[in-house]
């Protein structure tokens, strides 16, 4: 489990191809590494990956290709993605609990400054826009954040300048791409109202 609340920003600095998916090496200079145990979890953009091998500053995921095809960021060396270890019971959680399962690809639409802060536009698959409510929690390449509207499938976020300058949102244009992660309150609700569902 994981908080939403993002302690480092990494780099993907080397892609391998495995036969049925790729292995990462990740530069973490910003990252404690000292109390990472191989076979811990840390969550890459939102994606929860273990731990396989590590060194000073650096460290080695696999990534199955199944999770390749419904996520975005881990396929490229060179790109940035915004890294959290797994929480301890006895940690605070500043966010909210997210899994780091993630349950969709949305597209940005309109990521401008308002005043002091961005305005961040999404636009949710047709499939998750239904667990999308205002002022709910959502999370969006691995941060954790609050909707401030929602439209259909579009919802708006306001960030604040704090989030923009230590995470890989700041990069963000009309037309990227971006990890989705519901509640995980949305999920159990609609499996206690649709018990049959598949």
């Amino acid at each position: 489990m994981f908080t939403g609340i993002i302690t480092a920003v990494g780099k993907i600095s080397h892609v391998q191809p495995l036969e049925k998916g790729l292995r990462l090496t990740v530069e973490a200079p910003g990252l404690k590494l000292a109390d990472v145990a191989l076979g811990d979890s840390i969550a890459h953009g939102g994606v929860c990956l273990t731990v396989i091998a590590k060194k000073k500053g650096s460290y080695q995921v696999d990534v199955s290709r199944e999770t390749l095809d419904c996520t975005v960021g881990l396929d490229a060396a060179g790109g940035e993605v915004n890294l959290e270890k797994a929480m301890r019971l006895s940690d605070f959680i500043g966010g909210h609990l997210v899994s780091g399962h993630v349950d969709g690809v949305g597209e940005v639409e309109k990521f401008e400054p308002i005043g002091e802060s961005h305005e961040l536009v999404i636009k949710a698959p047709k499939k998750l826009a239904k667990y999308i409510a205002r002022k709910g929690s959502i999370v969006v390449d691995g941060v954790s954040l609050t909707t401030n509207k929602v439209k259909g499938r579009r919802f708006s976020i306001n960030l604040i300048p704090h989030t923009v300058e230590v995470t890989t949102l700041k990069r963000l244009h009309p037309g990227a791409r971006v990890n989705l992660e519901i509640d995980l309150i949305a999920r159990y609700v609609e499996r206690m109202l649709n018990p049959d569902a598949a």
